[in-house]
């Protein structure tokens, strides 16, 4: 999907969304070039063992043989033939992964993966609200894009700027931050999951009252009142790759994309649970440090610290029509060739001037130009005007160059 354009910035319009989001559903398949596009909502990004091995099946016996885990932790299948809907339908009620047809694009919640509680269980939170959000009739007016994050205290998914989002707090309280705003509110304890179902309820009726039609609360931030508390400095942690701290283990999928092979892998080392991150990871709570090995042997990512960290790219070639290069085959040989050590700023590949899916903040940009690539430092003071164009045998050394940008 193409970036959005954002309304909160400085003179920015809010965008014209009289017609409904075309985003992608389990039931609403998107075309691509390479067939039809799935996407499987995943609360949390929470799958047990026989959940995933049957999406395996399902990516096998339907489509490409692939499967995606996006920036919200949901699951992509891609490839799959335009009239497969209603057997991907009926495999995913099979296995517990559509519990309302109606609601199923609505479902969009990120969550602190863990796999330890920090100031409170937020998985239990996903699961309430997952609930609560099927059960709603209202919340079929939210978009396929309108997201939920629930933080355990640790800023890993309140830097994702959803929403809605609770960020845990001592004593089973929490605090509800709206969009990007800078402020927050006080929410007592035993009180988190229905305060963000009515901040979301909220958002629908101002934008009724108002006369105006919005996908995201940052586009109209000026419909509901700001919290009282400014936005807490949090740390902003993410898990490690590698065996984690407190137990359990995080492993990394090359641009989000697993074969069935690999996927199998992840789940023949699950301890019956698997929490897929917005990173395009997944931490396997209670799995011992001795699996890595066989994880690492199946091409998964099992240690942070190479110029992988923080690389992403848009589907390209052969998958989407507009793209001008197999993007992601050049990045792969890019990162792979690299100097050791980490990478230095993120880094995002892009196909065409659309750059889907690139991650907000300063970055470096690559764009297919159909001669090349461009490379340039986004967020820099000097903008775009430092961008060059290289040629595909010139990208990697241009791209290792850009990340190590200070200024």
């Amino acid at each position: 999907m193409p970036p959005e354009p954002d309304a909160a910035a400085p003179g920015a319009a809010v965008p014209d969304r009289a017609l409904a989001d075309a985003c992608p559903g389990a039931l609403r398949l998107h075309p691509a070039d390479d067939g039809a596009l799935a996407r499987v909502r995943l609360p949390g990004g929470v799958l047990t063992v026989r959940q995933a091995l049957a999406l395996a099946d399902a990516a096998r016996e339907l489509g490409d043989g692939r499967l995606e885990v996006t920036s919200r932790g949901n699951v992509q299948l891609r490839g799959l033939a335009s009239d497969c809907g209603g057997e991907l339908g009926g495999r995913l009620r099979a296995a517990g992964l559509l519990p309302s047809d109606t609601h199923e694009r609505v479902r969009n919640i990120v969550a602190s993966p863990g796999p330890a509680p920090g100031l409170a269980d937020v998985h239990a939170w996903a699961r309430e609200l997952d609930l609560a959000l099927c059960a709603a009739p209202w919340a079929t007016g939210l978009s396929g894009k309108f997201l939920f994050a629930l933080d355990d205290g640790s800023g890993d998914v309140a830097a994702l700027d959803a929403d809605v989002t609770l960020i845990a707090g001592p004593d089973g309280a929490a605090l509800l931050r709206l969009g990007r705003a800078a402020t927050v509110r006080p929410v007592p304890a035993g009180q988190a999951v229905g305060a963000a179902l009515e901040a979301a309820r909220g958002f629908l009726d101002a934008q009724r009252a108002a006369g105006v039609r919005a996908w995201h609360l940052r586009e109209v931030p000026e419909l509901l009142p700001p919290g009282p508390l400014p936005m807490p400095v949090l740390p902003g942690t993410r898990p490690p790759l590698g065996a984690l701290p407190g137990g359990g283990l995080h492993v990394g999928l090359r641009f989000g994309r697993a074969s069935t092979g690999q996927w199998r892998s992840l789940a023949h080392a699950a301890e019956g649970e698997i929490r897929l991150t917005p990173w395009r990871g997944a931490v396997l709570p209670g799995a011992p440090a001795e699996r890595l090995a066989a994880l690492a042997a199946a091409g998964l990512r099992t240690r942070s610290g190479t110029a992988w960290d923080g690389a992403s790219a848009c589907t390209g070639l052969p998958g989407c029509a507009k793209s001008q290069a197999d993007v992601r085959a050049d990045a792969a040989r890019a990162l792979d060739g690299a100097p050791a050590g980490p990478g230095g700023l993120p880094v995002h590949w892009s196909g065409c001037e659309r750059r889907c899916g690139h991650p907000a903040g300063r970055r470096v940009d690559v764009l297919a130009t159909g001669r090349g690539y461009r490379v340039a430092v986004e967020g820099a003071p000097q903008g775009r005007d430092t961008a060059v164009e290289v040629t595909n045998e010139e990208m990697a050394a241009a791209v290792a160059a850009a990340r190590r940008t200070t200024t």
